[in-house]
């Protein structure tokens, strides 16, 4: 059995390309964590992706919200994974190549993840007109637990609501007040902003893949396993997890997916046209 060997001669470790994105990476998490703290000023508000019913949305948030994350380890390990797969990719490409593969990728990635926001909220705007015609206390219940709350101070409101509620069934305030309720915490959910490299950086695992199916990648920098086999994996992870849909999982895993899906046609559609 043979791997896959490249040398790095004439190799750039930190190629153009993957340099700057590390470095505006970096400042827009620096930017980020000073402005919040200084004046309380969230950049994720303005350049994050939210849904397009939103009133924080914006079109020009399908490019920018790659370029924020969330926490420190969050932009430590797409930075690691963007350098450690992007720049042999940059190499064997050229700059110019690798950032429109990047872009596409990272804009790609966006566009899955608003389609599958509009496949939930088209559930919820369902479900709260089908609630608003017959609210009640169980299924005003069943909807928050499919839809939570943002935060514990609204889930203890609602909770108090619902033991007035229980106390006085016929009471019209109070199924006024559930369906507000309702209706609230959807927006809540089309105001939450997906931010991070992780699209475009799943891009460039799967094409790392694709170029390089052989070459042996280290786990934890202990357990090899062929490029390949990781991208297959980590593919399947993704769907397991979308799919799953965890409530109090804040990932956007088939935004993930979305930027490997873009990559892939991006690859096939170069093959076709000789220009890879």
């Amino acid at each position: 059995m043979s791997y896959e060997r490249y040398s790095l001669s004439g190799f750039k470790l930190l190629p153009t390309v993957v340099k700057n994105l590390l470095i505006i990476n970096l400042i827009c998490y620096v930017a980020t964590l000073s402005l919040e703290s200084t004046f309380r000023i969230d950049l994720t508000n303005l350049f994050g992706l939210h849904y397009f019913k939103s009133d924080l949305f914006r079109i020009y948030q399908f490019v920018t919200y790659m370029f924020f994350h969330a926490t420190f380890q969050h932009i430590l390990w797409n930075m690691f994974a963007l350098w450690m797969f992007g720049y042999l990719l940059e190499n064997v490409w050229g700059p110019k190549r690798f950032l429109t593969y990047y872009m596409v990728t990272g804009i790609g990635a966006g566009i899955i993840q608003t389609a599958v926001n509009y496949w939930h909220f088209s559930g919820y705007e369902a479900a709260a007109l089908a609630y608003s015609s017959a609210p009640s206390p169980d299924a005003f219940v069943a909807f928050v637990k499919t839809c939570p709350p943002r935060s514990q101070e609204i889930l203890d409101q609602m909770n108090a609501l619902l033991a007035q509620w229980q106390n006085s069934l016929s009471d019209v305030h109070y199924q006024r007040q559930s369906v507000i309720y309702i209706y609230d915490l959807i927006k809540q959910q089309m105001d939450i902003s997906t931010i991070g490299a992780s699209g475009a950086v799943f891009g460039i695992l799967l094409a790392f893949g694709m170029m390089f199916p052989n070459m042996l990648v280290f786990i934890y920098f202990l357990f090899p396993i062929k490029a390949k086999w990781l991208v297959i994996a980590y593919g399947a992870w993704e769907v397991y997890l979308g799919i799953s849909n965890n409530p109090s999982d804040n990932i956007a895993h088939f935004a993930h997916l979305g930027g490997m899906i873009f990559g892939f046609f991006m690859i096939l559609y170069w093959k076709r046209n000789a220009k890879f």
